[in-house]
């Protein structure tokens, strides 16, 4: 009996000892620095003369005029009147995270400039060459063929899917103070529940007609563009040209 209880005295101190060690070495365990160690249980390393100055306490007395700050003591938090419920609802209700990010404005490349003539590199018109007329308050750009000229219409783009070139043309005659980001948005329609025998009929889908306004609009920027656009020789035939890479060009000595 006497053996068997040896035994699991040792075997209890080594689980003890090997819980201490592993809870040292873990991640979650914060070290504690102590400013006055003990040399023995009850007696420090330093002596209070010594903590006096390690602590500061010199430098605060010397700024309250020779005397240790007194500061008065908080008043105890006062006790609930009513007593919170022992039990809470099974379902968690959703709340909205804290979110302190403000959208800033985008920053636009030095490269791109009102009038700069761009290269668009992905998308529908990749390869064409279009005309930047004002950055847009969500960052995107505001481009033209104009229309007349390549087929690209008043269109959004991306900076990061465009390539700036060196040619410039005078915008200064377009008036694109009412294009925004909601001459772009789209209508969108509450689609209507379907009864058993509509269900099987096929419907042709009608095509997206452009509304008056935006055909207008669009005359009206390409007229003023093609002014100065005709006064410039060969600048008809480049915006009109699709660029593109043929055999022995070598990209990064392009100089556009």
């Amino acid at each position: 009996a006497e053996k068997i209880s040896a035994i699991s005295h040792f075997s209890n101190l080594g689980f003890s000892l090997f819980h201490q060690s592993f809870s040292s070495f873990s991640p979650m365990a914060a070290k504690k620095t102590i400013r006055n160690p003990e040399l023995i249980r009850g007696v420090g390393k330093f002596s209070r003369s010594k903590m006096y100055h390690k602590k500061g306490l010199w430098a605060i007395k010397k700024k309250n005029g020779g005397k240790l700050p007194l500061h008065e003591k908080k008043p105890a938090a006062a006790v609930a009147a009513v007593k919170p419920p022992k039990f809470y609802p099974a379902d968690d209700v959703k709340k909205p995270l804290v979110n302190k990010h403000k959208p800033k404005p985008t920053k636009l490349r030095a490269s791109i400039t009102p009038g700069t003539v761009l290269i668009i590199l992905a998308g529908r018109f990749k390869g064409k060459r279009v005309v930047f007329l004002k950055q847009l308050t969500s960052g995107l750009l505001l481009v033209t063929g104009p229309f007349k000229l390549n087929g690209v219409p008043l269109r959004r783009v991306n900076q990061a899917y465009v390539i700036g070139t060196s040619t410039n043309v005078d915008v200064s005659g377009v008036n694109v103070e009412k294009i925004d980001d909601k001459y772009f948005s789209k209508q969108v329609e509450k689609k209507q529940k379907k009864g058993e025998g509509e269900f099987f009929e096929d419907k042709k889908e009608e095509k997206n007609v452009l509304p008056q306004e935006k055909k207008d609009e669009q005359k009206a920027v390409d007229a003023a563009l093609l002014k100065t656009i005709e006064g410039i020789p060969e600048l008809k035939a480049y915006l009109s040209a699709r660029f593109s890479l043929k055999s022995g060009m070598k990209p990064h000595e392009l100089v556009f």
